[in-house]
């Protein structure tokens, strides 16, 4: 799991440039606020966390499965990253700041993930 990277991953990357390419400026892995969202607008007090569906289950999605063998650990590991992502977004809400949770899933469809992300920052 070393090798998993936490950030500049391709689709963290993708949602980056379709909302720069909608001329809006961003900073990144804000280490002030909670959980370090991937993308913040602090003008806007706007973040965008962008995850992957295996790691962070994405509910009703076929890429949020839990691996056949050591399920154990698995479920807790998976368990675990869920609870504190609510932790995370709740923390982030109670600083006054609204937060957007982009699945990776969502990134195939760029037109459509465009208009979300310009809905959530108008």
């Amino acid at each position: 799991m070393r090798a998993v990277r936490g950030r500049n991953t391709r689709p963290e990357i993708s949602v980056r440039q379709i909302a720069f390419g909608l001329g809006y400026r961003f900073r990144l892995h804000r280490g002030d606020l909670p959980g370090k969202p991937d993308i913040a607008f602090p003008g806007r007090q706007k973040a965008i966390f962008v995850h992957g569906c295996f790691w962070h289950q994405h509910k009703g999605c076929r890429r949020a499965t839990v691996p056949k063998s050591n399920r154990g650990f698995w479920r807790k590991k998976l368990g675990r990253n869920i609870a504190r992502d609510a932790t995370q977004l709740a923390a982030i809400k109670k600083r006054g700041w609204r937060a957007l949770v982009v699945w990776e899933c969502e990134i195939k469809n760029k037109r459509r993930l465009a208009a979300k992300i310009k809905r959530f920052l108008a």
